[in-house]
């Protein structure tokens, strides 16, 4: 089977001003399947007047937002990163930006003025657009991929998290200090096969726990994609498929450093690990307050590891000893 993925990502760094972007996306499959024919009769929907966050998701209990959302979540809130709640205006501004990326056929953050279905250049603007009125930070992420066999919604929307936090920077979406989100997507069909256009929009900074930094994955973390590849940027120091990958996350306010890392697994070999922060990273992508280390191979299927990491956080040591088991997952 053939998966072809393709990511993009924006990511805002709340409370600091900062855009940071990082274009890719985890793929396990090969690159010979072809884009999508464009949707068409893409519209623009109008505003809502009530924009609300809900208690309870509200998305069909098979869907593909159901599944992203729930995994997402599982996994954030496992390792100490605030819950996100469902809020309908954030919702309508991704289905709209999945609507544009289907009928332009293309993965994008951003929207060009006067092109079917543009709704506002950026992740801010759309969300504005359908009445998310909170000032307080708003970035996300949109992607797409297919495949050569039909899945259920609900596989489709797991995929895409699985590539997401297997990416050295798309693994953002796991720690990023947000409390809020909305989920869209857009099915065409190329050769019999469904694409699968989305967009998420995340917005609403919280302060993480004061126990900083945290990481992702941590103790206790099971089935994540034990390989992952096709990132852009590529990440430093691979040339084909990477590991799992740690990320490392404070407050906004936070400054990281990253100095050694490492894995073990079940037999006792050690493997290096990379390590980036925003002073390492050469794309300029990270952020001050997170770090992130990782195999610059892949990992073994249904496997543990052991992770030790150590750095600085505002100049004070810090040092992290975890277990975290892959999945049979490539993302």
């Amino acid at each position: 089977m053939t998966i072809q993925n393709d990511f993009k990502l924006s990511m805002a760094a709340i409370a600091a001003s900062l855009l940071v972007a990082a274009c890719g996306g985890g793929g396990g499959g090969s690159s010979d399947a072809s884009p999508a024919a464009p949707a068409s009769g893409a519209s623009t929907p109008a505003t809502p007047t009530s924009p609300a966050n809900l208690t309870t998701p509200q998305y069909p209990s098979d869907s593909f937002h159901l599944a992203a959302f729930n995994l997402l979540n599982k996994q954030r809130q496992q390792c100490g990163f605030p819950a996100l709640q469902e809020n309908t205006a954030l919702d309508q501004a991704a289905a709209a930006h999945a609507q544009y990326q289907a009928t332009n056929n293309t993965i994008s953050d951003a929207e060009t003025p006067g092109a079917a279905g543009f709704t506002g250049a950026s992740y801010a603007d759309r969300a504005a657009h359908f009445g998310y009125t909170q000032n307080n930070g708003v970035g996300g992420v949109s992607g797409g991929f297919y495949t050569n066999a039909t899945w259920t919604e609900a596989q489709y929307g797991e995929q895409a998290i699985y590539g997401l936090i297997s990416g050295v920077y798309h693994i953002f979406i796991a720690i990023a200090p947000t409390t809020t989100i909305g989920i869209g997507k857009v099915a065409t069909t190329y050769n019999g096969f469904p694409t699968e256009w989305y967009s998420m929009t995340l917005a609403n900074y919280s302060a993480v726990k004061t126990n900083v930094p945290l990481t992702f994955p941590c103790q206790g973390t099971t089935g994540v994609a034990y390989s992952a590849g096709g990132e852009m940027p590529t990440p430093p120091a691979t040339s084909g498929n990477w590991g799992t990958p740690v990320a490392v996350a404070g407050n906004v306010t936070d400054t990281i450093v990253m100095q050694s890392g490492s894995m073990t697994d079940s037999s006792g070999h050690s493997i290096s690990l990379q390590v980036l922060d925003s002073a390492k990273d050469p794309n300029k992508l990270l952020p001050p307050y997170m770090g992130v280390a990782y195999p610059s191979t892949p990992l073994s299927p249904n496997s543990p590891y052991t992770v030790s990491i150590s750095g600085t956080i505002n100049g004070t040591a810090f040092s992290r000893t975890f277990t975290f088991t892959t999945g049979n997952v490539i993302g």
